[in-house]
């Protein structure tokens, strides 16, 4: 029965070492807090909001393993193919509920586009690709999050900024318990953060709310009020397929500047050229359609040379602005093709 004994008191001590780890972490946890109190109430928290949200917390270690499990992580880790990404995220399922959805909310999506000039396709792709048109957004409490990411430090100054939007968020009058969200404090239908929803969330409807979390007119007019904001230029696709000459020069065409917000993403677009020169390369569009020959665009070949290659104008930027990663801004874009087939 020794053995027993043995693993019972290693079982124990187990159990005494994390729990005064979580302990350990909860005061530190507190203590960070205590000092951002300051700084948050200087930005104009509410002093009781402050106290009562910190008071209900306690660190959540999840949501820090998460985060470290992030590509950006290992920012030398190989880029896989486009391919199986494009397959989950623009099947059939989602292409079909995004027509759906289309036809539903086309009154209010063509009132939409006509005041800010952002496709409705766009605005029904970025929905149904955050949240699957609302299936799922969330259950992680986000002031809980927040301050656990904002505390572990790895991005602290983000997460504490964001934190402290979400407390003006209560102090304008939005429920604490409809604060629930992704592990990273991204929420509603199309997963804002705390800061974008106090800067650019919009009433869709006219009731004098901005209700991301279940009302599709506001979370469209939102979506487009980013796209807005993030330069959309009107009229112009985000980029289309095309097929590259036999011989192309990509060595020629690489890009030489470095881009101060995700280089990696970046990187793997050519040098700008106009549409009108592109065609002149013998670059060849796969629809047939093209924009005007003065619209700038850049080469992107995801999965290598002989796949597919895309041309992107500076509308494809606006979509990385949303989320910088091509993969997404890819699926984005052709989602909303499909869908406004």
């Amino acid at each position: 029965m020794r053995w027993r004994k043995l693993a019972s008191g290693l079982v124990a001590t187990t159990l005494l070492l994390a729990t005064g780890a979580s302990a350990q972490d909860d005061v530190g946890f507190q203590s960070f807090l205590q000092s951002i109190r300051g700084r948050a109430l200087s930005e104009g928290v509410r002093p009781a909001t402050f106290d009562s949200v910190a008071a209900s917390l306690t660190f959540n270690p999840r949501v820090v393993e998460l985060d470290r499990q992030q590509p950006e992580a290992s920012p030398n880790a190989p880029i896989p193919n486009f391919a199986p990404y494009k397959a989950q995220h623009v099947d059939a399922a989602r292409i079909g509920r995004g027509r759906a959805a289309y036809q539903r909310e086309r009154p209010r999506l063509e009132r939409i586009e006509r005041e800010t000039g952002v496709p409705e396709s766009i605005m029904v792709a970025i929905w149904g690709h955050e949240t699957n048109y609302g299936a799922y957004t969330g259950n992680f409490d986000l002031p809980r999050s927040l301050a656990s990411l904002a505390y572990e430090g790895r991005r602290r100054q983000l997460f504490t900024d964001e934190f402290i939007a979400t407390l003006k968020m209560i102090d304008r009058g939005v429920p604490r318990d409809r604060l629930k969200g992704s592990w990273a404090g991204a929420f509603g239908y199309p997963q804002f953060l705390p800061s974008v929803y106090l800067r650019l969330a919009r009433d869709g409807d006219g009731d004098g709310r901005a209700d991301i979390w279940s009302n599709p007119a506001d979370t469209l007019a939102s979506i487009a009020n980013y796209f807005v904001n993030a330069g959309w230029r009107a009229g112009q696709p985000w980029g289309f397929a095309v097929t590259l000459p036999a011989g192309f020069d990509r060595a020629g065409m690489t890009n030489r500047t470095l881009s101060p917000r995700c280089p990696r993403v970046h990187d793997r677009h050519s040098r700008w050229r106009t549409i009108g020169e592109w065609r002149r390369l013998g670059i060849v569009s796969q629809d047939g359609g093209w924009p005007t020959d003065d619209v700038l665009a850049t080469v992107m070949e995801p999965d290598g040379p002989g796949r597919t290659a895309y041309l992107l104008t500076g509308n494809y930027r606006v979509i990385l602005d949303y989320n910088c990663s091509n993969f997404y801004a890819l699926s984005v874009g052709l989602l909303a093709d499909e869908v406004a087939r």
